[in-house]
C-alpha cells in the first residue's frame, strides 16, 4: 500500500482507455514534444562545424557559412521527403513500418535498430550538452558533470511517465523560451552588424576560400549535420495529433524545418561574422551571446534557455523510443512487456528502458559531448536513406495521385542521406562511429532470436490438443511444507497443505540442533499427524538440503507433481520487509526451471 500511494503521488491517478482521445496534442505542443531535438541542434550544430575548421586553421573557418548552406539545402529535401511519409503512412511508425513494408522485414529491422540507437543517444547528448551549458555559465558544476546529467534524466522520465499531455504542458514553454530567446540573439545581433555598433570580421561572401583537404570539409560537414537529427519524430508520432492528425503533422512539420533552418542559419552567419572560434569549457553559443549581450543579465538568459532546450530535447526520444519499440514488440521482434501501455496510457517500460539505456551512456562517455556526437548522426541517416528509399517503391507499386512529384522528392532524399551516411561514416568512423556500425547487425540479430522464440512458444502451443475428461483428473503429488518455526504462519499453510493432498511433509533444516530438538518435541504433541522431516545442514545452507530433498521425493514417489507450499509471513509495513531474511524469494527462483515442481505462497499477515 505504501508504495501504491507513493507511485501515484509521482505519477498520477491512472487513465482509463476511454481518456486516450484527451492525451493527444495540437500542434503547437506537438512541435514543442517531438521537435525539442531538432530545435536543440542549434545550440551545438554550428559549433560542430567550427571546431574541425579552427582546429586545422583559424582561417578555414571561412568554410562554415557555405557547409551550413548545404546542410539547409539537405534540411529541404527530407522536411519535403517526409512530409511525403505522413501522406503516405498517416498511421505513424516512420522508417521501420517504411522499410519494413517496401524493402522487407530485414531492412526495416535495420532502421529501427538505426533509430533505436539514435533515440537512446538524443537522450544522452542532449542532456550532456544542456549540463555543458550550466557548466559554462558556472564552472563550479564542471566536475559535476556526470551526477548533473543522470539526474536531469531521471526528471524528464519522470514527467514522461505522468503522461503525454502532461509532459508537453510543462516542456512547451521551455522550447518556445528558447527559439524566442535564439531569434532575439539573432536579431539583436544583426542590428548591430547594420549599425556598425559592431565590426564584421570576415565578410558574408569570401572572394577567395582558404584551400584545405577535401577530408576536413565532408568532416565538418557531417558533423553540422547532427542538426538534422530528430526531423524524423514527427512521422514516428502521427498517433500523437490531434485529428486530423495528418494534415496536423504535416503542418507541424513544414514549421519545424522552417524554425530550424532560419536559426541554424542566423547562428551559424553571425558566428561567422562575429569571429566566434569555440574554446576548450566554452561553447560557441556562450562565446557569442556573450560577444553581442556581454555577461549581462540576457547573457544568462541565452545561456538557462539553451540548456533548459537542450535538457528537455530528451523528450523526443521519450515520445518515440517507447512508440517504436512497442511496434517492434507488436511484430515479436523485443519483449512483449514493451507494447503495453502503462497506468497513465504511457509506455512505461519503453520509457523505463531508455532512461536506464541513456544513463549508462552518461557515465560511460563521463557525460562529454564530444565524445557522444561521433556516434551521433550514423544511425539516423541510414534510417533516413532506408524510408525513402522505400518510399520510391512505394510510390513505384501505387501510383497514387501526383505520385510523380512524390516520386521526385523522396528519391532526391533517397541519393542525398545515402551520400550523407556514407560521408559521416567514413570522416566518423575512427572516431567512435564503428560502435554504432558494429551494434546495428547485433540488435538485428537480436530482433531475429526474440522472434524464434516467440515463433517456438506458438509452434508448441499451437500444437497441444484440446484436453478432455481424463485430462482433468486430479495429479498425484505430495504437498511439501518448508518450515523455520511453529507459528501461526505455518499452521496456515498446513493446512491449505492437508486440503489439497494426502502426502504433507513438513521440512526444517537443521541449523542448530538444539533448536532442532525442541521444536520436534513440539511437534509430537501438537501435529503428530503430519510428518516431520529434518534435513541435516553442514554447510549451513538453507536452500540446498531442500532442493535435494525435493529430488529425492521425486525419484522415490514417481508423482507427477511436487509441490512447494511457503509459509511467507507479510508486515504491516512495506519497508519493513527488508529486515527480514528472502527465503522464500530465493526458493522459489531456484524451483522456477524445474519441471513438474509446483510453489505457491501462503501469506500471514502481521497487524
Amino acid at each position: 500500500m505504501g508504495f501504491e500511494r507513493l507511485k501515484r503521488l509521482i505519477l498520477g491517478d491512472p487513465l482509463s482507455n476511454e481518456m486516450a482521445v484527451h492525451e493527444h496534442l495540437p500542434k503547437w505542443k506537438a512541435l514543442a514534444v517531438l521537435s525539442s531535438d531538432a530545435l536543440s541542434s542549434v545550440a551545438y550544430a554550428t559549433e560542430e562545424i567550427l571546431i574541425p575548421l579552427s582546429l586545422f586553421a583559424v582561417t578555414a573557418v571561412a568554410w562554415s557559412l557555405p557547409i551550413a548552406l548545404a546542410i539547409a539545402a539537405l534540411l529541404i529535401i527530407i522536411t519535403i521527403s517526409y512530409r511525403q511519409t505522413i501522406d503516405a503512412y498517416p498511421g505513424g511508425g516512420g522508417a521501420y513500418t517504411v522499410a519494413k513494408e517496401n524493402l522487407g522485414v530485414k531492412a526495416g529491422l535495420v532502421a529501427a535498430a538505426s533509430l533505436l540507437i539514435d533515440y537512446v543517444l538524443t537522450v544522452a547528448v542532449s542532456i550532456a550538452a544542456g549540463v555543458e551549458n550550466i557548466a559554462a555559465a558556472f564552472p563550479a558544476l564542471a566536475s559535476h558533470k556526470e551526477g548533473i546529467g543522470l539526474i536531469c534524466i531521471l526528471i524528464v522520465m519522470l514527467f514522461n511517465l505522468r503522461g503525454v499531455k502532461e509532459s508537453a504542458s510543462v516542456f512547451a514553454i521551455p522550447t518556445y523560451f528558447f527559439v524566442l530567446s535564439i531569434v532575439t540573439l539573432i536579431g539583436v545581433g544583426s542590428f548591430k552588424l547594420m549599425m556598425g555598433i559592431h565590426i564584421p570580421v570576415a565578410p558574408v561572401v569570401h572572394e577567395v576560400y582558404p584551400a584545405i583537404p577535401v577530408f576536413l570539409l565532408l568532416r565538418a560537414f557531417s558533423s553540422g549535420c547532427s542538426a538534422l537529427t530528430g526531423i524524423e519524430a514527427i512521422s514516428n508520432g502521427i498517433p500523437l495529433f490531434k485529428d486530423p492528425k495528418q494534415k496536423n503533422a504535416k503542418a507541424t512539420m513544414l514549421w519545424m524545418g522552417l524554425i530550424l533552418g532560419s536559426l541554424f542559419l542566423g547562428i551559424t552567419l553571425l558566428c561567422h561574422l562575429y569571429g566566434i572560434i569555440p574554446s576548450e569549457g566554452e561553447t560557441a553559443i556562450s562565446l557569442l551571446s556573450k560577444e553581442i549581450f556581454g555577461k549581462q543579465a540576457f547573457y544568462y538568459v541565452i545561456q538557462a534557455s539553451t540548456a533548459l532546450i537542450l535538457l528537455l530535447a530528451a523528450n523526443t526520444s521519450y515520445a518515440d523510443f517507447p512508440r517504436l519499440a512497442s511496434l517492434l514488440a507488436k511484430d515479436g521482434f523485443l519483449p512483449r512487456q514493451l507494447a503495453i501501455l502503462g497506468d497513465r496510457l504511457v509506455f512505461s517500460n519503453g520509457i523505463l528502458g531508455l532512461s536506464l539505456a541513456s544513463m549508462i551512456l552518461i557515465v560511460v562517455f563521463k557525460g562529454d559531448t564530444h565524445l557522444l556526437i561521433p556516434l551521433y548522426a550514423v544511425g539516423v541517416f541510414l534510417s533516413f536513406t532506408l524510408s525513402q528509399t522505400g518510399m520510391v517503391i512505394h510510390h513505384l507499386r501505387h501510383r497514387e495521385s501526383h505520385w510523380i512529384k512524390s516520386l521526385v522528392f523522396n528519391f532526391l532524399g533517397a541519393v542525398t542521406t545515402f551520400i550523407v551516411f556514407m560521408v559521416i561514416g567514413m570522416t566518423k568512423f575512427m572516431h567512435g562511429a564503428w560502435v554504432v556500425v558494429l551494434l546495428i547487425p547485433c540488435m538485428v540479430f537480436f530482433f531475429f532470436q526474440i522472434k524464434k522464440h516467440y515463433l517456438h512458444v506458438a509452434t508448441q502451443l499451437s500444437g497441444v490438443s484440446m484436453p478432455t475428461q481424463g485430462d482433468l483428473e486430479p495429479l498425484r503429488h505430495t504437498a511439501i511444507v518448508p518450515i523455520s518455526g511453529l507459528h501461526p504462519g505455518v499452521i496456515k499453510a498446513l493446512r491449505y497443505a492437508v486440503s489439497i493432498s494426502d502426502d504433507v511433509r513438513a521440512c526444517y533444516v537443521e541449523l542448530n540442533p538444539e533448536a532442532t530438538q525442541r521444536l520436534k518435541a513440539i511437534w509430537d504433541q501438537t501435529l503428530p499427524q503430519i510428518p516431520f522431516i529434518v534435513l541435516k545442514s553442514p554447510y549451513r545452507s538453507v536452500i540446498s538440503p531442500l532442493l535435494d530433498y525435493i529430488d529425492d521425493v521425486e525419484k522415490i514417489t514417481h508423482d507427477e507433481v511436487i509441490t512447494v507450499i511457503i509459509p511467507e509471513f507479510v508486515t504491516s509495513k512495506w519497508y519493513h520487509q527488508f529486515l527480514h531474511n528472502q527465503t522464500a524469494l530465493f526458493l522459489r527462483a531456484a524451483l522456477r526451471f524445474r519441471r513438474g515442481k509446483v510453489v505457491t505462497s501462503v501469506r500471514y499477515h502481521l497487524q
